[in-house]
């Protein structure tokens, strides 16, 4: 099980007993949420941009390119507010729906 630190921008990743494994982000950072397998972990950067991570850090995708508040896990999808509005994004990075 790990846990995810935001601490000024740095996104970095602790096991359960709170020794630190790695960072994931260096910088920029506004908001991070790993999923429930804990093998992905999706990074809102202070751009709006909204990018996915694997458990040891490396970069999968890009999720949304600008304009995003925060984004979060929801079972398997990733919910990421927009100016207001909720959009539904799969793993994959593909548009589901607009909430």
């Amino acid at each position: 099980m790990y846990i995810v630190k935001l601490t000024n921008g740095k996104v970095e990743l602790y096991n359960e007993r709170g020794c630190y494994q790695r960072t994931i982000v260096h910088s920029n950072a506004v908001f991070a949420d790993i999923d429930m397998t804990q093998t992905m972990i999706v990074v809102t950067f202070m751009n709006g941009k909204v990018e996915l991570y694997n458990e040891r850090g490396c970069y999968q995708r890009a999720i949304v390119h600008g304009n995003a508040s925060q984004a979060r896990w929801v079972g398997r999808d990733i919910a990421v507010t927009l100016n207001g509005h909720v959009e539904i994004y799969s793993d994959r990075g593909c548009y589901i729906r607009r909430i």
